[in-house]
């Protein structure tokens, strides 16, 4: 894993790291859950291998989504806010068009992402991202636990509201998002409704939908499994031209 380095949009830091790049393919950004840091850039051990033997992987970045980690932690937690800090971190590292790979809050970043920039992502991959319905019942004020976070509180109860209220503008443009899609449901076990990554399948355009069934953490609990899943979907013989 790479040092985390910084990167600035109206005065907020941004902080990301940087994995090894394997081969000249296109660079790749994850945008981790909420609560969570990003998983390590740099694979290891049997991971590793499946992503070094794969020629088109390029290199991978991981930011930690603002209110989370090395980035600033300054109370605006809109999700659109998320998005464009996203969206300038590409711009500040001369990033054109990438693959976007996202888990839960950073899946629905990375699906604001598409809806606003497309020409930004390449393609997209959503582990276990709950389509944005209001919640009901909502869920209910979350009690913040006795230790030190490494995320900011404001983030959660900001992020709790607006789970219980999307902006309907959210789900009315998910038709923009024409880009190949991957939806990877995580199962039974996991609790976000896997009846909305379908309603997610039957809107996308050119979607593809998976389930690993391994709760809401896919890539934690069945690591390999979801990598090779990802590769085969980001791989260069299935690609389509740019």
């Amino acid at each position: 894993m790479s040092i985390p380095r910084y990167r600035a949009r109206h005065g907020r830091r941004t902080a990301h790291r940087t994995g090894e790049r394997h081969h000249p393919g296109p660079p790749r950004l994850g945008t981790a859950g909420r609560a969570a840091r990003p998983a390590p850039p740099r694979p290891r051990g049997r991971r590793r291998r499946l992503v070094r033997d794969r020629p088109g992987t390029g290199r991978i970045y991981a930011p930690d989504l603002r209110g989370h980690g090395r980035s600033d932690w300054p109370g605006d937690y809109a999700y659109a806010t998320l998005r464009d800090d996203v969206h300038a971190l590409l711009g500040a590292l001369g990033i054109a068009r990438a693959d976007v790979v996202g888990h839960s809050l950073g899946g629905a970043v990375a699906y604001l992402l598409a809806q606003h920039s497309p020409h930004l992502v390449r393609r997209l991959v959503l582990k276990d991202v709950p389509a944005p319905f209001p919640l009901d019942p909502p869920r209910p004020l979350a009690e913040r636990p006795g230790r030190d976070l490494s995320y900011d509180w404001a983030m959660i109860l900001a992020t709790d509201r607006q789970r219980n209220a999307p902006d309907p503008v959210w789900w009315d443009h998910m038709g923009r998002i024409t880009m190949p899609t991957l939806l990877i449901g995580g199962g039974p076990a996991s609790p976000i409704p896997q009846k909305q990554i379908a309603a997610f399948a039957e809107l996308l355009p050119d979607a593809r939908r998976i389930t690993i069934d391994a709760g809401h953490l896919v890539h934690e609990a069945r690591p390999e499994e979801f990598l090779v899943a990802v590769e085969e979907f980001l791989s260069p013989a299935d690609r389509t031209p740019s």
